[in-house]
């Protein structure tokens, strides 16, 4: 891994813009400044938040490189370049290098998933082709397999593999994770509700779908960990407990994209098979939002 972590505290996994012609990028730049001076530490782009599944090769690299460029050095750029194809996910890791990402988040394979053994030799060509570190993405309740702590340790010690994104909701697995680890790799909560107990097991920070809505509120959660005030973190956790739940009351991003468009940053459009929130759900998120002074 690299000496230093690619970010501590707080990477939003960020929304990207839409409307019925393509990427709203007026849209997409004012929500970059926005997080930039809220002092977010890094923004992921195009990964599940960011609808990349969605997304065609031209808009995808159209996506990276406007942001890298829109975000001009002010927080560190982590560019989601995994897919279930491997030969694609090196294209496009290269792609996301050569235009100036300062990461990479590498999902692990969805529809035809994997072995370990598979994880292993596909993270590692990944990182064997890239000039940038990897953050390696684990959400089993996506993609149907999950990344085993013996496998994180069989690649811990590829120069290029720095980091891990759990959101596999097993604290029991992330505990073994980071007694078979050590300090080789850093470990991230891809889960909000999560960020203090993975902070406690030595996490450098949350890669959030909250911090798109609430980012100095994030932020504080990690804020005060470090300095510390532990005590003080997880009331934070706990206070924003039920907004984070109404976040994920439908699949992401349908519930932070209805967010984002209330408080003025986009319109709420999604692309199919995703479909614009509930009303009884979205009445809840609006009120809890309302109780934050989102909007």
């Amino acid at each position: 891994m690299t000496d230093s972590p690619i970010f501590r505290g707080v990477a939003t996994a960020l929304i990207t813009p839409l409307n019925e012609y393509g990427v709203d990028y007026d849209a997409f730049g004012r929500v970059i400044d926005w997080q930039c001076e809220q002092g977010i530490n890094a923004l992921v782009i195009a990964g599940t938040t960011g609808e990349g599944s969605t997304l065609d090769d031209a808009e995808h690299k159209a996506v990276v490189k406007f942001a890298v460029e829109r975000i001009a050095g002010r927080c560190k750029v982590i560019s989601a370049t995994g897919s279930n194809d491997t030969a694609y996910a090196l294209q496009l890791s290269k792609f996301a290098c050569d235009v100036g990402s300062d990461a990479l988040l590498v999902i692990t394979p969805y529809y035809n998933k994997a072995t370990q053994n598979g994880l292993i030799k596909m993270f590692t060509a990944i990182a064997d082709a890239s000039t940038k570190p990897l953050i390696l993405y684990n959400v089993p309740s996506r993609t149907g397999v999950n990344i085993e702590p013996e496998t994180y340790a069989a690649v811990a010690d590829h120069p290029m593999i720095a980091g891990i994104k759990e959101a596999n909701s097993n604290i029991s697995k992330i505990v073994h994770t980071a007694q078979l680890i050590g300090d080789k790799l850093d470990i991230y909560s891809g889960n909000d509700d999560q960020i203090v107990p993975i902070l406690s097991m030595g996490g450098q920070g949350v890669i959030s779908v909250l911090s798109n809505v609430a980012p100095k509120q994030t932020m504080a959660i990690c804020e005060k960990f470090f300095a510390g005030d532990v005590k003080g973190a997880a009331e934070l956790q706990c206070r924003y407990l039920p907004l984070i739940n109404a976040l994920f009351s439908e699949v992401n991003p349908i519930p932070v994209k209805a967010a984002m468009a209330a408080m003025g940053w986009c319109k709420n459009y999604l692309r199919m098979p995703l479909t614009p929130m509930e009303p009884a759900h979205w009445e809840k998120l609006k009120g809890l939002m309302q109780e934050q002074g989102l909007i």
